[in-house]
């Protein structure tokens, strides 16, 4: 039976781990290896891997480093960043991972999408939307190139063509919201849920638990993603890498959903 994650997303910046505000402004906080071991004695659900430097540097993967990372991660890994062709998304599941993210590449290529899937199949092919909203506040424009471009074109009129072309799951990714920990967009996430058939997971926002159990609630099977909230801890933001127990995220999807 499916059921909602809760997914740790880890920014990787010159080989490290960083927490951006409004994908700006990278906060060094540790070692990408120590954390994936912590998240393992946690038993994380599963972990996203965003390589934030590969697309906007016009480089390849690190095919080292995501080696070095699988070969660590004890549960569902996601990796991202830097990805281009096909073959790439192929060499990269080889080394262990389970799924790969595509964003910008997705998006002014949409033709990779339906390569990627055809390759190596749509349960492992992840695209990643990341938006903002427009100077109305009445849609939102997808960004790419770690939010440099804006490609003014909207999530609702690109969702449904990204599923179409093989995606299998969409990670909407709230630039506005990145590092605030003041909630997720509920209403953004409710209206991309109705849109689409495929799983989703909702990244930026999430200051606490009760904002995961709200997003739960009120989209109920969905993915939550969150980077400030399992590695930051208190009201002054020390860095400790942090993630619900067993018991506690049951407890939380069983109130979640009921």
């Amino acid at each position: 039976m499916l059921r909602p994650r809760i997914t740790p997303c880890l920014l990787i910046h010159k080989r490290g781990l960083v927490k951006t505000v409004g994908f700006k402004n990278p906060k060094y906080v540790g070692d990408p290896i120590n954390a994936v071991r912590i998240f393992n004695e946690k038993e994380a659900d599963e972990l996203v891997v965003l390589d934030i430097d590969a697309t906007v540097n016009d480089a390849e993967p690190d095919y080292q480093m995501i080696s070095k990372l699988a070969n660590e991660c004890r549960m569902p890994f996601c990796y991202g960043g830097g990805i281009k062709t096909a073959d790439q998304a192929k060499q990269i599941i080889s080394l262990g991972v389970e799924k790969i993210a595509i964003s910008s590449a997705a998006i002014e290529h949409p033709e990779l999408i339906a390569q990627i899937s055809e390759e190596i199949g749509c349960q492992s092919t992840v695209v990643v939307m990341d938006l903002k909203k427009n100077i109305f506040g009445n849609d939102y424009n997808i960004f790419i190139k770690n939010a440099r471009n804006n490609t003014k074109r909207s999530i609702f009129d690109l969702a449904v063509e990204i599923e179409k072309l093989g995606a299998g799951e969409l990670i909407i990714n709230s630039i506005d919201l990145d590092g605030q920990m003041s909630g997720y967009d509920l209403v953004l996430a409710q209206k991309v849920k109705k849109l689409v058939n495929i799983p989703i997971t909702i990244l930026g926002g999430a200051g606490s638990l009760g904002d995961i159990e709200a997003l739960i609630s009120t989209c109920g099977i969905v993915g939550a993603s969150a980077g400030s909230l399992f590695v930051f801890k208190g009201a002054y933001k020390a860095v400790l890498i942090n993630y619900p127990t067993l018991i506690q995220r049951d407890k939380l999807i069983h109130k979640a959903l009921s």
